[in-house]
């Protein structure tokens, strides 16, 4: 089994003993320092795959530790643990993400013990995710991807699915990706797993046929954008197939698409006059230059789940949201919001005018050989709703503001 070395960076030694034992009791290696200067030796001489970082600390702040990880270009797994408010831990998580360090969570203090050694568990790498159990796994065709659909909000009709990457795992089931999609990117892997993924889509839009004749997306990563030959790689296996690239959609992070302006404009820019749609991905959480965003060109803007499953509960979400939704319009692009989880937030998004929706309550993501059953369902479902509100009487227009009382009936 592969050794999992925890640092624990956090000026409440009590606070940081107390995640030593739990990370030990899941078996890491655990070392824990007050001092945030000596966390660059250990990181040095010891190699931590994992660090929990406290970003409030006397001496030496959070945000300076990350800046020197990225500068060493540390490959360890950090855990932002720290009482600061949520927007300054949401801050210095995105700060990583764009210095292209792994923060693989945040927890806010104070934490419950169960809850960080879930976490714990879920983050730790062992020896079935090493770079050559992945090649092979890739190889193997261990790699399988479940579908979920995207919706129109006025005709309820199924606009696409988004395909999501899986590892079916010989021994251990299935496997999240965030569990595995670090070490594919770390260790030169990403190019081999994207290329297995365009090939399941094409064969898997070539199997369905007429059954179905929508769009598919895939996600394309950080480093999937600094592949020159990707764009005619794609078109290629398309052309081969019969497959018409407008019905490959290709999902990008808004960090990713401003890690390389020119080099992102060059790949995006290809892709798109080569036929294929391009969305951005989980859009608000990183810190997009509008200028340049608007010159990329993108088909539609993804909101992204955190902001969308607190409209129903933050004015502040819902403002946020509604902006977003305005920016797309106003750039002529489709807004869809992610992570609809139940029909209030369904209603507050298509009050904000949003044109399409995906989430959990729409469906989760499936396998492909329940989709065309899905798809007949979720038919037959939509026809029925259609019918029940055309045979509604309407509801009585209600007076504008500032009418005057003599437009308004009177009824005792």
């Amino acid at each position: 089994m592969s050794e999992n070395r925890i640092l624990i960076v956090d000026d409440q030694k009590a606070i940081a003993e107390i995640i030593a034992k739990i990370a030990e009791s899941c078996g890491y290696s655990a070392e824990v320092t007050t001092d945030a200067a000596r966390v660059l030796e250990r990181v040095d001489n010891w190699a931590p795959t994992h660090i929990i970082l406290n970003l409030k600390m006397p001496g030496v702040d959070g945000i300076e530790v990350l800046r020197h990880l990225a500068a060493r270009k540390s490959h360890a797994r950090i855990i932002i643990a720290s009482g600061a408010g949520g927007k300054v831990v949401d801050v210095a998580r995105q700060l990583g993400v764009e210095r292209q360090l792994d923060l693989a969570a945040t927890v806010l203090k104070p934490f419950r013990r169960d809850e960080m050694r879930a976490l714990l568990e879920r983050l730790k790498v062992d020896d079935w995710c090493t770079p050559d159990a992945l090649k092979a796994a890739i190889d193997d065709g261990e790699m399988i991807l479940a579908y979920q659909p995207k919706i129109d909000l006025v005709s309820r009709a199924v606009v696409g699915f988004e395909a999501l990457i899986r590892w079916l795992h010989p021994r251990r089931g299935m496997i999240a990706p965030d569990m595995f999609l670090p070490t594919v990117e770390e260790n030169g892997l990403i190019e081999l797993l994207t290329d297995a993924v365009v090939d399941m889509v094409i064969a898997r839009l070539t199997a369905w046929g007429e059954a179905y004749n929508g769009r598919i997306a895939l996600n394309l990563s950080n480093r999937g954008l600094r592949d020159m030959s990707f764009p005619d790689r794609l078109a290629f296996g398309c052309a081969a197939a019969g497959i018409d690239p407008e019905r490959i959609e290709l999902e990008l992070t808004e960090s990713s698409a401003m890690a390389d302006p020119a080099m992102t404009m060059d790949i995006l820019s290809r892709l798109r006059l080569k036929g294929f749609w391009l969305s951005l991905d989980d859009f608000g959480t990183g810190f997009s230059s509008l200028s340049r965003l608007a010159r990329l060109p993108f088909s539609e803007i993804k909101i992204d789940k955190s902001f969308v499953r607190d409209c129903a509960t933050s004015q502040e979400s819902r403002l946020i949201v509604k902006s977003i939704i305005d920016l797309a319009h106003n750039l002529n692009l489709r807004a869809v919001a992610e992570g609809i989880e139940n029909t209030a937030i369904q209603e507050i998004v298509t009050g904000l005018g949003c044109d399409m929706v995906q989430g959990y309550y729409i469906a989760k993501p499936m396998a492909a050989e329940r989709v065309l059953q899905w798809l007949g369902d979720w038919g037959r479902r939509s026809q029925a709703i259609n019918a029940n509100q055309a045979t509604r009487p309407p509801e009585p227009e209600a007076p504008s503001a500032g009418a005057p009382l003599g437009t308004m009936t009177y009824d005792g």
